[in-house]
């Protein structure tokens, strides 16, 4: 399938916001409860976009089928050549590779802005979908941080998984 990876637009908060609330009500890839309104995920794009980090969407035939991005990891300037990526799909846009299509866009987006480390902090250690497309990118898992998050009444683990991006570790950032 072809789809087009784009950088998101304020006209695309809409569609973000459906496909987010669907997690949220529906999965438990995403450890909220209460889905975010539309003006709730407007500042969170704005926040990640005023931090000069990827925002980005894929859309298929003007239909906007996902969402990715990534966010410092922890606000301690340390940290601030680390980020947690997020990625999440239009249910119709699901098994299409998408997934894996969007991640790897967003690698690319993230290492351009000086991001050395990836991390994905991924909801519900049984969610083979996105530990899958992650294993598929190059992440390795580094982690299970067992039955810390309670959502639908069951405990959940959340699987921790890392890549290097450019030069990694190997040298210090610019």
């Amino acid at each position: 399938m072809t789809f087009t990876l784009r950088p998101s637009r304020d006209d695309d908060i809409p569609a973000i916001t459906a496909i987010y609330a669907h997690h949220v009500q529906n999965g438990t890839g995403t450890f909220e409860t209460e889905s975010p309104n539309a003006a709730d995920m407007a500042a969170r794009r704005a926040d990640v976009l005023g931090k000069g980090l990827p925002y980005l969407v894929a859309e298929r035939d003007g239909q906007l089928l996902g969402f990715a991005y990534c966010n410092w990891f922890k606000p301690r300037p340390a940290y601030r050549f680390s980020a947690e990526d997020s990625i999440y799909l239009a249910e119709a846009a699901r098994g299409q590779g998408l997934g894996t299509q969007l991640l790897s866009a967003l690698c690319e987006a993230a290492q351009a802005v000086g991001v050395r480390k990836l991390i994905a902090v991924i909801g519900d250690s049984a969610n083979a979908g996105s530990v899958g497309v992650h294993r598929a990118q190059g992440f390795t898992q580094v982690g299970v941080l067992k039955d810390c998050g309670w959502k639908f009444g069951q405990w959940l683990d959340v699987v921790l998984m890392e890549k290097s991006l450019g030069a990694g570790s190997t040298s210090a950032p610019e």
